[in-house]
């Protein structure tokens, strides 16, 4: 065993459970355990599916719960069952073993960090489903080619996260790309996760489209919105809304829709514009359209709450919306910079291919500094 330090071994291993056995007082796993016991009675009522849609929050929280109390389980068994054979197969020098529980302590590194993630989306809506808008920024062909392929980025981010994808709206660009899509990312945390996006991304290349082969760059904007919770009222008066149907795009010939069944919903108050036109029944577009409206009202009064409490603690450092959050350079050098954060990554075809762990992470931990600050101040 003269190559395997185990003394090392052992203390990473503890290091490891004792980050992680801290974590229960914060997740408050006894109380969730109650709390799904509470949940498991209500669902239990003879009348509970007679609305499901008004209940579906029940469901939502008890996933949610059960969720994360089968993840705590999973890890406290590997941790025990790292314990335990470090210990034995230290007993009977068994070198293939100790080697074996490295690699287990490494992996139980990376959940345990994942687990230590959760406790920054503490805020109210990070459990929530998200709705992403992209929409491209000046500049015609270019601007919309970049809008695409941050579109590709984050189905491919949803795709390694199993988060379910529903396309709303694609407003395709006149000879490539996008001018803007919409889309809404179901699964655990997404809006938690995805609210680190909300900015506008540089792009700064050697354009396709130019025959003189010259550099340039390009902009879009994402937005990212809470999926509103039917419980959570947000006031939406008829009279203030201005409902145009009209046609959906297709693939023209026999595909081109002959019904007006795509909706575009104006909130004249706030110049707010939605729509969707990907479901067949203009009736369900309306739909959709609506419930994304409600969830952009919601989330604009929020932020303007949020910059009340700003403009009191000016002198912190904190995001200033609108401008550029990430800068993805691929000519002269190959860079994506977080301008937030300053975190850097170097293979910018793998962030391009949905990599952006390390970049939400960054963000989180910047905001919960800031929140703390903002609590001592």
């Amino acid at each position: 065993m003269a190559n395997i330090d185990v003394g090392e071994l052992r203390n990473q291993l503890q290091a490891v459970a004792q980050r992680f056995h801290t974590l229960e007082a914060i997740f408050d796993i006894e109380g969730r355990r109650q709390r799904l016991a509470e949940l498991e009675k209500i669902m239990v009522q003879p009348d509970f599916w007679d609305n499901p849609d008004a209940n579906k929050h029940f469901l939502k929280e008890r996933s949610q719960h059960n969720e994360l109390i089968q993840t705590w389980q999973n890890l406290l068994q590997e941790v025990e069952e790292c314990e335990l054979l470090l210990e034995m197969a230290v007993e009977e020098q068994d070198e293939e073993t100790i080697r074996e529980v490295g690699r287990k302590t490494l992996a139980l590194e990376k959940n345990v960090r994942n687990l230590e993630l959760r406790q920054m989306l503490s805020e109210e809506n990070d459990a929530e489903d998200a709705i992403v808008s992209i929409n491209a920024g000046a500049g015609g062909t270019e601007a919309q080619d970049w809008a695409e392929m941050l579109l590709r980025m984050y189905l491919r981010w949803c795709e390694r996260k199993n988060f379910e994808v529903q396309m709303v709206d694609v407003q395709e660009g006149e000879e490539a790309g996008i001018k803007s899509a919409t889309f809404t990312a179901s699964g655990l945390y997404a809006y938690g996760l995805l609210k680190a996006e909300s900015g506008i991304h540089r792009l700064v290349r050697i354009s396709p489209f130019d025959a003189s082969g010259r550099r340039h760059t390009s902009f879009a904007a994402v937005f990212v919105y809470p999926e509103v919770d039917d419980r959570i009222e947000v006031d939406v008066k008829t009279s203030d809304l201005r409902i145009d149907t009209y046609r959906a795009s297709g693939a023209g010939g026999q595909h081109v829709n002959k019904t007006s069944s795509a909706v575009r919903i104006t909130h004249l108050p706030t110049g707010i514009v939605v729509q969707c036109q990907n479901e067949k029944s203009q009736h369900r577009n309306r739909d959709i359209a609506l419930k994304i409206l409600r969830s952009r009202l919601y989330e604009r009064e929020r932020r303007m709450q949020q910059e009340k409490l700003q403009e009191l603690h000016d002198n912190l450092d904190d995001i200033a919306w609108g401008n550029q959050i990430r800068s993805y350079v691929m000519q002269p050098y190959r860079l994506v910079k977080d301008h937030r954060t300053s975190v850097e990554k170097g293979n910018v075809d793998a962030v391009m291919d949905g990599d952006l762990d390390d970049f939400i992470e960054a963000y989180l931990l910047h905001q919960l500094n800031h929140r703390e600050q903002i609590a001592v101040a």
